[in-house]
C-alpha cells in the first residue's frame, strides 16, 4: 500500500512547521510589487519535496541545526528561482494549476523576481558564513544551467542519444536533488565521505523523477488521454529515444516527422504515442527508472536505519511511483 506524504512528513513534521514560517518571513519585501509576488509565490508553492530530502538527509546523519534550515531555504529559494526563469524560457503561462509569473506580470517582472530570489539564497549563506552549502548549491545552478542548454543544443536537430539524455536530466534534474541531500548531511555534521554518498544517492533518486516524469506524458490525463504534452514541447524523452535508437528507419523518419512538424495535431501524437508504446519504450524506460530507484536505495543502506531513513525510502517510492 502507498504511503502519502503526510505520512513521510511525520519524522520531520515539527522542522518543516518552523521552516515554513521562516521560509515566509525570508519571501518578505519592502518594494510592494516585489511583496505582491513573493505573497504569490508562496500561496502557489508545491509540495516541498526538496526541503523534505534536506531534512531528511540531516537526521540520516545526525542531529538538525540552524543551518539545516538556512541550507533548505537556500535549496526552496533555488529551486523557485529556476520555475519562474524556467516558466519564462517555455513560454509557459500555468504552473500546478496557477498562472505563472510571466502570464501575470509579463517576463521581465518574472526575470528580475527570479533573480531576486536567487541573490536572497547567496545573501542568506553569506551572511551567516555557510560557505559549504553555497559550494554545494553553487555547483547545482551552474550543471542546471548547462543541463538546459545542452537540451535547447540538442532539440533543435533532435539528434539526442541516451547517452547524452541522461547527461541532462543528471544536471537539470538530478543536480538539485542530490545537492538537498549532500546539504542536509553536510548541516548534521557528515564529513566528505558521507556528504558525497548522501550526494550520489540523490543524483539517483533525480534520475528516476525525470524518467518518471517522461513516463506521466504516456499514461491517460483525467479523460483518459494521454497526456503528450513534452511531445507537443519538442522535448525527447526516453521512451522516444529507446524507440529512435531502435526501430525501423521508417519509424525514426515518422517519429522526428511528427515531433517537428506535427507536434500540435492530436491525431498525430496519439500515433506516436502508440508506436512507443509497441515498440516497448514504456517499459524499457520504467525498467531504467526502476534500476536507477534500487541503485539509490542501496546507497541509502549503507546509512544506520532510523525513522527518518524509513521515510527517506518511502519518499523515493513516492516520487517514483506517482500518478502525477
Amino acid at each position: 500500500m502507498a504511503v502519502s506524504l503526510q505520512e513521510i512528513r511525520k519524522p520531520i513534521a515539527a522542522e518543516l512547521e518552523a521552516f515554513e514560517l521562516q521560509f515566509r518571513d525570508a519571501m518578505k519585501s519592502k518594494v510592494p510589487l516585489l511583496d505582491a509576488v513573493m505573497r504569490y509565490i508562496v500561496k502557489s508553492k508545491g509540495k516541498q519535496v526538496r526541503p523534505m530530502f534536506v531534512f531528511l538527509a540531516a537526521k540520516i546523519c545526525g542531529p538538525v541545526a540552524p543551518v539545516t534550515y538556512r541550507g533548505a531555504a537556500l535549496i526552496e529559494l533555488l529551486h523557485t528561482a529556476t520555475l519562474v526563469h524556467d516558466d519564462v524560457v517555455d513560454d509557459s503561462f500555468e504552473r500546478r494549476g496557477f498562472f505563472s509569473i510571466n502570464a501575470l506580470w509579463k517576463n521581465k517582472i518574472a526575470v528580475l523576481v527570479g533573480d531576486y530570489l536567487l541573490s536572497k539564497g547567496l545573501l542568506l549563506s553569506l551572511d551567516n558564513d555557510d560557505f559549504n552549502m553555497l559550494k554545494i548549491v553553487s555547483r547545482a545552478v551552474k550543471e542546471m544551467s548547462e543541463g538546459e542548454l545542452l537540451q535547447i543544443e540538442k532539440a533543435r536537430k533532435l539528434d539526442i542519444r541516451e547517452e547524452i539524455y541522461f547527461e541532462v536530466i543528471r544536471q537539470k534534474t538530478a543536480s538539485l536533488i542530490s545537492s538537498a541531500c549532500a546539504c542536509g548531511a553536510a548541516s548534521a555534521g557528515a564529513d566528505e565521505a558521507l556528504t558525497a554518498r548522501m550526494r550520489l544517492f540523490g543524483e539517483k533518486v533525480g534520475i528516476a523523477f525525470q524518467i518518471k516524469d517522461d513516463l506521466l506524458d504516456f499514461s491517460s490525463d483525467d479523460i483518459g488521454k494521454p497526456r503528450g504534452i513534452d511531445i507537443q514541447e519538442k522535448k525527447m524523452t526516453l521512451p522516444i529515444i529507446y524507440v529512435l535508437q531502435n526501430g525501423s528507419a521508417s519509424e525514426k523518419r515518422e517519429i522526428i516527422n511528427t515531433i517537428k512538424n506535427h507536434n500540435t495535431d492530436s491525431k498525430r501524437v496519439a500515433s506516436l504515442i502508440a508506436l512507443v508504446r509497441e515498440r516497448g519504450g514504456i517499459t524499457y524506460a520504467t525498467q531504467k527508472m526502476q534500476e536507477f530507484q534500487a541503485e539509490a536505495l542501496l546507497i541509502l543502506h549503507e546509512f544506520p536505519e532510523n525513522e527518518s531513513r524509513t521515510a527517506m525510502e518511502q519518499l523515493v517510492r513516492f516520487t517514483t511511483e506517482r500518478k502525477k
